[in-house]
């Protein structure tokens, strides 16, 4: 799952995309308005977790923005103001949901996997197939009810395979997903990662090469 953070206290923004990427999620930052209808342009995000006061854009503009975009990402206003009359007119120009500060990380975490998984089409909150089962909020993935330590981003490439449902997902998907904005887009970090991932999930194998297209869980 991609995530925007847009908070123009750094020290807060930071902290927020540290532990969200503790999440097995992929995060970027921006610190104003400007830079985050840049970063919305270019990006497919699922989740954009947005400060409403703002510089140099208001928050309800990026709101408005996204909206108006047609774009899918799912929008959740974090912001000091938690009025009741501050959640009517957040919720009013688009946001999806509303939290305000100060909050519990848990909440948010929470908050933010439930709005992605309305940002594509439904999945139930753990995940299943071939003998593997992925629980998200938790954290454990469980081969025929084996445990199975994984690294962050080899969660979140299994994860997005069985999202997929057995339909191919190409690296490019992947990199979009799993990995933010710095990652360089000619890496082989996904063929590094698959081969990890294949090999902690032992035998049989279980994900396919489907050459020039991608990745396909049996």
């Amino acid at each position: 799952m991609r995530v925007l953070v847009v908070e123009d206290e750094r020290l807060l923004a930071d902290a927020i995309a540290e532990g969200l990427r503790r999440e097995s999620l992929a995060v970027d930052v921006a610190y104003d308005g400007d830079a985050a209808l840049e970063r919305i342009g270019v990006n497919d995000y699922d989740v954009v977790v947005l400060d409403r006061d703002l510089p140099h854009v208001h928050g309800d503009d990026v709101c408005r923005a996204v909206v108006d975009a047609g774009a899918t990402a799912r929008v959740l206003m974090l912001t000091a103001a938690s009025g009741i009359r501050d959640r009517v007119d957040g919720l009013g120009i688009g946001a999806d949901d509303y939290l305000g500060k100060p909050f519990a990380f848990a909440e948010l975490v929470a908050r933010v996997r439930a709005l992605g998984r309305r940002a594509r089409p439904a999945a139930p909150p753990v995940l299943t197939r071939a003998g593997v089962r992925l629980d998200p909020a938790r954290r454990e993935v469980r081969r025929d009810d084996r445990p199975v330590a994984l690294s962050r981003k080899e969660f979140g490439v299994l994860e997005e395979l069985l999202r997929a449902d057995g339909a191919v997902v190409s690296a490019e998907h992947l990199l979009e997903k799993v990995w933010d904005e710095n990652i360089d887009p000619f890496t082989n970090v996904v063929r590094v990662t698959m081969m990890t991932l294949r090999r902690k999930l032992g035998e049989p194998g279980l994900i396919d090469t489907v050459p020039g297209s991608g990745y396909r869980l049996r």
